[in-house]
């Protein structure tokens, strides 16, 4: 099968399309057959060798899929060859063919085309998990969202409008991203790179209450604006250490406002732990993509062929939402 390779470790020019040996689905497992994948930042990651798949997941990048099932492992159950379904993998996006856990596969909704469900498994549920479920946010509750414009960032946007609509949304963005991150739904756009201390606006817009969750995918440089933003028994919800992994913590206000800091990352995790993930999601969430009440937002979909180009736009952090990858036609 036709699938991006890496040559080593490093750069945009370790990519390269090649062939492969075809996945066979072990017993609870399904084949898919590819129609579109998408970039996400891990990927590139990976490609730098800093992001190794669980044992025994795929080499080949990829972390989400959207196709039709072309087999099913012999202890395979809830689905049937010719379903329509996105899916959560480890790894192995990148191709032609994928295998996924049973459990790790949703139904795309008749609404949604191929390329936009390549878009839901890693942001959305990622947006979902950490906000939600960790987060536990609640209609009328406050949120601050970094990363204006980023597949998570805009996913967790979506997703707040949607389950809890009297949400007020912080969101931080580059000066590019300012107006469409508005335009989404975010109740307060902040400028990172005017105002890298975001604390004082969060406040004068809480009424020095302070916001309820955070997303976090900066880290380091972003910890103590974080904690000093966050309210009573707030939480700090971290995805990512862009800007390091070693920052000063005042303790002391931590233990008087109660405030939580969770790390938090979506692939290392047992597959039992992500299929009920997977189907918290299916529950809550999906109907509002049936519905079209959350439509994911595409930059741009790629052939397989143009993969430099579509990591390249990734690294420049040129696009707003998701890079898509097409592999074949439906």
């Amino acid at each position: 099968m036709k699938a991006v390779l890496l040559d080593d470790f490093g750069g945009l020019d370790v990519l390269k399309v090649g062939e492969v040996d075809k996945p066979s689905p072990k017993e609870k497992e399904v084949l898919i057959k590819v129609v579109a994948t998408s970039i996400n930042r891990p990927d590139l990651v990976q490609r730098a060798g800093k992001y190794p798949p669980p044992p025994g997941d795929s080499e080949i990048l990829g972390l989400e899929v959207a196709g039709v099932i072309e087999e099913l492992g012999s202890e395979a159950s809830g689905w049937q060859v010719g379903d329509r379904v996105m899916a959560l993998v480890g790894g192995g996006g990148y191709a032609e063919y994928a295998v996924a856990y049973d459990n790790h596969v949703m139904p795309i909704p008749d609404s949604m085309s191929f390329e936009e469900a390549a878009c839901v498994c890693e942001s959305y549920i990622t947006a979902f998990l950490n906000v939600f479920m960790i987060g536990d946010l609640q209609d009328g509750q406050t949120a601050i969202l970094h990363g204006g414009g980023g597949g998570v960032n805009t996913a967790a946007i979506q997703l707040a409008k949607a389950l809890t609509p009297n949400t007020k949304l912080i969101v931080t963005a580059s000066p590019e991203k300012l107006d469409r991150v508005k335009e989404l739904g975010a109740d307060l756009v902040i400028d990172y790179t005017q105002t890298p201390d975001f604390a004082p606006q969060v406040k004068e817009f809480t009424n020095k209450k302070g916001v309820d969750v955070i997303l976090d995918h900066v880290g380091a440089k972003y910890l103590a604006p974080n904690m000093n933003s966050l309210a009573y028994k707030g939480k700090l919800v971290i995805i990512g250490i862009i800007s390091g992994i070693k920052a000063e913590l005042n303790l002391a206000l931590m233990m008087v406002k109660r405030q939580q800091i969770i790390g938090s990352v979506l692939r290392s995790r047992p597959v039992s732990e992500k299929g009920e993930i997977i189907s918290e999601f299916t529950k809550r969430a999906l109907p509002h993509f049936a519905k079209r009440d959350i439509v994911p937002i595409i930059e741009k979909v790629f052939t397989i062929d143009e993969i430099v180009d579509a990591h390249g736009m990734m690294e420049e952090d040129k696009h707003f939402g998701k890079i898509v990858l097409k592999i074949a036609e439906a």
